[in-house]
């Protein structure tokens, strides 16, 4: 005999239509390249099922990929689900690496579309003439500020929100499908890739924020300090919608100071860090 409540696969949207339906009032905070946005879960939700309808549209789902060359923001965070919950695979590019090993890992994961922002603008392009198989790249910025850029088939981001269903019906996945890669670094030799599931991410991020890690709740601000190409961002990404908290996205520039001000103006009580 089964049990019949709760009955369904541990999928990453369901994190976020949990916080969306649970907390969703409770503010998101990015800062991005001369841009603040503050949002909240409901709004997330419903800008992630937009971009999934126009990823689906475009072709993407099971056992597909694509990448993403970016720093921390609320686009950033939309795409994690977006991607993931139509059932590709996002690669996180890490913009730290050194060129070389940045375009070894998009080449070795061989997708043709990648996304990123205005910070990592100049890296992409870069890198554009060594990446073999890119064919369109996404650009996480507001219209206005749409670059001019030697990029091949530069896309806005916004469009693919705009033109995205806010009622998108997220599909039936296996919980142990693949939804999130990461690559190693400071290792010998090349980059070394770790393929999470959904399952796997979701639970990792339960212990993480309960009583005998971080003990996250929904009084907590959390603050994304780890960048989301650094394994999953700690977990941050997750966490907010989880346990209601409060999620605060500084962005790239991080120096002491702003990171001061924004643990104190939006009350963190909780900022992962590498010492």
């Amino acid at each position: 005999m089964l049990g019949l409540n709760h009955d369904f696969p541990l999928l990453l949207p369901t994190v976020l239509e949990h916080g969306a339906a649970n907390f969703g009032t409770t503010t998101v905070l990015s800062h991005g390249k001369g841009e603040v946005v503050r949002t909240d879960y409901a709004r997330t939700a419903e800008r992630a099922r937009r971009l999934a309808s126009s990823l689906h549209r475009m072709g993407f789902g099971p056992d597909g990929f694509a990448g993403s060359l970016a720093w921390n923001s609320h686009r950033h965070l939309e795409l994690f689900y977006g991607m993931t919950g139509v059932g590709a695979v996002l690669h996180t590019a890490n913009p730290r690496l050194p060129p070389p090993h940045v375009a070894y890992t998009i080449n070795f994961t061989g997708y043709h579309t990648l996304f990123i922002d205005l910070d990592t603008l100049k890296l992409a392009e870069e890198l554009a003439p060594h990446l073999e198989q890119l064919r369109h790249t996404v650009i996480m910025a507001p219209r206005d500020a749409m670059p001019v850029t030697t990029l091949p088939d530069p896309i806005c981001y916004e469009d693919l929100i705009d033109a995205g269903d806010p009622d998108f019906a997220w599909p039936t996945l296996d919980e142990r499908s693949a939804c999130l890669l990461c690559f190693t670094s400071g290792t010998t030799g090349a980059p070394k890739g770790a393929l999470y599931s959904h399952r796997g991410t979701i639970l990792s991020a339960l212990s993480t924020g309960g009583g005998n890690g971080w003990g996250v709740n929904a009084n907590d601000s959390i603050i994304a300090i780890p960048g989301f190409f650094h394994c999953n961002g700690w977990a941050v990404p997750f966490l907010g919608p989880m346990y209601g908290a409060k999620l605060v996205i500084p962005g790239r520039d991080m120096d002491t100071a702003f990171l001061h001000r924004l643990i104190v103006e939006e009350g963190v009580t909780a900022g992962p860090g590498v010492p």
